[in-house]
């Protein structure tokens, strides 16, 4: 699965504390982040991460367009709903591309872990999901 991990300032330590807990979840996975989301990662996890540019200078536009192009399989994006950001727009086509293509999307750490002890069990079927973005 190619697993997108984003995280607004005020929530990036939430997702490098995710990912710590999650790693023998997400060490199976092929993983891109943004900028300084992904470097956080790596440094806290050593897991493998590719990383875009930072969210403000297009790296949610990067994650959008694979999402756009079926390459995207999952997007856990840890938003700041109460810090304005400069770039809500790309963070708003972001979500909605994953509304539009199906892709499962979790904007906070309840949800996030939801899906990925969905994928760890078998409960999701990405494969439905799949042929959904194909269509």
């Amino acid at each position: 699965m190619k697993i997108a991990l984003i995280a607004h300032d005020q929530k990036k330590e939430d997702m490098v504390e995710f990912a710590i807990a999650y790693k023998p979840i997400l060490e199976q996975h092929e993983l891109f982040a943004t900028g300084t989301t992904g470097q956080r990662i790596i440094d806290a996890t050593s897991l493998s991460v590719t990383r875009f540019r930072s969210g403000p200078l297009g790296g949610d536009q990067q994650i959008g367009a694979m999402i756009a192009n079926n390459d995207m399989d999952m997007v856990i994006f840890f938003r700041d709903p109460l810090t304005a950001q400069p770039h809500e727009p790309d963070i708003s086509a972001l979500m909605r591309l994953s509304d539009v293509y199906h892709v499962p999307l979790a904007t906070n750490m309840g949800t996030a872990e939801v899906l990925l002890k969905g994928l760890e069990h078998g409960f999701i079927d990405f494969r439905l999901l799949a042929e959904r973005r194909s269509k």
